[in-house]
């Protein structure tokens, strides 16, 4: 019999993987939350991107950002309820309603006009930079945890 080492905090020691042994970096599926920095972030991240003075269908918006990430699930009314935090953060910093536009109705539903102005470009990076920093502090926070339950 051989005699195994004694036991010490931090000796765990890994042997290589069976072959064969699936990947575990499986993620999953997210459900997108209001008020949440994460999904915040995302949705910053397709309006940044929209053509500007040019409505787009709130539907649309929808179907992309599901479309990009898969392993997500936008409903309607999140989405919505980002796009008015952002609009209400456009008339808090601008005093103006213009930047970020939702209209209730359109021929095909509602939609969202983005300003085609030069001060839309350094304002969206400013709040994508605040949804990002949220969202590390929530990262941070969490791997602070000892347990799951938080103990």
């Amino acid at each position: 019999m051989t005699e195994s080492p004694p036991v010490a905090p931090g000796a765990l020691r890994l042997r290589p993987a069976p072959a064969g042994l699936p990947d575990a970096d499986l993620r999953p599926p997210v459900l997108a939350e209001s008020g949440d920095p994460f999904t915040a972030l995302r949705v910053i991240h397709l309006v940044a991107r929209l053509e500007r003075g040019r409505p787009v269908r709130l539907d649309d918006l929808v179907d992309r950002l599901n479309a990009i990430h898969l392993d997500w699930l936008f409903p309607h009314r999140v989405v919505v309820d980002h796009l008015l935090q952002l609009q209400s953060n456009w008339i808090a910093d601008y005093r103006s309603t213009a930047g970020i536009d939702l209209a209730d109705e359109g021929p095909y539903g509602p939609t969202l006009t983005i300003e085609d102005s030069s001060r839309v470009e350094p304002w969206i990076v400013r709040q994508a930079e605040r949804a990002a920093r949220e969202a590390r502090e929530r990262l941070i926070a969490f791997s602070r945890l000892d347990r799951v339950a938080g103990g």
